[in-house]
């Protein structure tokens, strides 16, 4: 069964600007509302992966950290292991002992298996920033706005898995996960001007120009690319009509859901969650090889 971290949203607000999407003004306009439709966001996702099936795991808020309701920022999760996060901002470095310890309490219920802390010198804002590409059997890691290069190294040698590294060209794209979706079945749905020139070629290394999605200014601004999938189904911030069916063409059934307030804060769908049972090819290879 698919399992998924997820945020009690009582306590999000836009309170701070540490991104270009922040706005701290449009949610003072009216606060009250803009929470109302957050809770009803917040439900509709949940809603929504649990009719895939999935699990999903709900943190407590906290009051002074109000993107506690991002947890794809919080850690990467592969075979059961967990690398907490170190965050460059200030704003969000409270999150790192509070996840840490959501994650250690989730060893002991046997849900993770090792809670793992990155070196010093080493900044990593989890998932976000580190995305596995089940199809190819290896990690996206990107870096240069939040996440430092070298972590692509310790990530590599934390879960033995191979790390293709791109780097992120706009602050307005400041984590992957923003501009970077691998589908089921080796497609991408991505937005290019997102990277470097650098990090475009190793995307069309490895990904034929056929599986390749490229998404519009106007869907990627509405952070459609912060995408959930599973399967055939995606879950993702409201798209146009025409991303819709351009899905639906690949044969993906895609759910949107109003997400406004929190892309006030510059996180989608992908951002508000965290998956917790991804594994690698070779154990569930080794896996069956043992039933």
């Amino acid at each position: 069964m698919p399992s998924f971290l997820v945020t009690d949203v009582r306590h999000f607000g836009v309170s701070y600007q540490i991104n270009p999407w922040m706005r701290p003004d449009a949610w003072q306009a009216d606060p009250m509302a803009l929470k109302k439709a957050a809770t009803k966001g917040a439900a509709q996702l949940r809603a929504a992966l649990e009719k895939m099936g999935a699990q999903v795991e709900t943190v407590p808020a906290i009051a002074e950290l109000p993107d506690l309701v991002f947890p794809a920022n919080a850690a990467i999760v592969l075979n059961g292991k967990v690398l907490v996060a170190r965050f460059r901002h200030p704003e969000r470095q409270g999150e790192e002992e509070v996840f840490r310890q959501i994650f250690l309490n989730l060893k002991a219920r046997s849900l993770v298996s090792d809670v793992i802390d990155l070196p010093n010198g080493v900044l990593q804002e989890g998932a976000g920033d580190c995305i596995w590409d089940e199809t190819r059997g290896f990690f996206w890691g990107g870096y240069g706005q939040r996440s430092t290069a070298n972590s692509l190294a310790v990530i590599e040698k934390t879960f033995a898995r191979p790390v293709v590294g791109l780097e992120l060209a706009t602050d307005r794209y400041y984590h992957l996960d923003t501009c970077f979706c691998p589908l089921q079945g080796g497609r991408l749905f991505y937005y290019p001007p997102a990277f470097t020139r650098e990090a475009l070629a190793a995307i069309h290394f490895h990904v034929r120009p056929e599986q390749r999605i490229v998404a519009s200014d106007s869907e990627a601004a509405a952070f459609c690319v912060n995408a959930v999938n599973l399967g055939k189904e995606i879950v993702m911030a409201n798209p146009p009509e025409s991303l819709r069916e351009k899905l639906q063409d690949y044969g993906f059934h895609v759910t949107g859901i109003d997400l406004a307030p929190f892309i006030l804060s510059g996180g989608g769908a992908y951002c508000m969650t965290l998956r917790l049972d991804r594994t690698s090819f070779a154990t569930r290879t080794e896996l069956r090889a043992a039933e």
